[in-house]
């Protein structure tokens, strides 16, 4: 009897971080900042398309570096935030901050990661399907 009760509440707990995990990697989302006022509309980033249709692995977006290498490899542990470590505000004329801010700067980050992508993504597919221009992210109110 106590080994089923056992059995019973790791099953519960199992069951609970997986439901937790599904939640914490949303397939859709709209990608919002707390540190400074969008001006655009928002970016509607979908996971599943990035990952499933264009083949893409979590590396490419999510990553921590030391000693120049990005040692993020746990696809079942939750990623923090962008700005979390990407925690520089400035919106206007954050490319004439010093480098070191730069690679802070959550809106470059963001540009450059996505940006930088797209294009590639374009070159070597022959297309222009993956959007480069601010109006073709920036499609969702605030």
């Amino acid at each position: 009897m106590r080994g089923k009760c056992v059995l019973c509440l790791v099953a519960v707990v199992v069951l609970a971080c997986g439901v937790q995990w599904v939640r914490a990697q949303e397939d859709e989302f709209d990608i919002q900042s707390s540190i400074y006022e969008h001006r655009m509309p928002l970016v509607h980033f979908n996971h599943l398309a990035h990952m499933d249709d264009y083949g893409y692995d979590c590396t490419e977006c999510h990553h921590v570096y030391q000693g120049g290498e990005n040692v993020w490899s746990d696809p079942d542990s939750d990623p923090v935030t962008c700005e979390e470590c990407h925690n520089e505000p400035t919106t206007k004329n954050e490319k004439r901050l010093p480098l070191p801010k730069q690679k802070l700067n959550l809106k470059l980050a963001f540009h450059n990661n996505c940006i930088g992508c797209h294009r590639s993504y374009n070159h070597e597919n022959n297309a222009q399907a993956a959007p480069i221009t601010c109006q073709g992210c920036h499609t969702e109110k605030p």
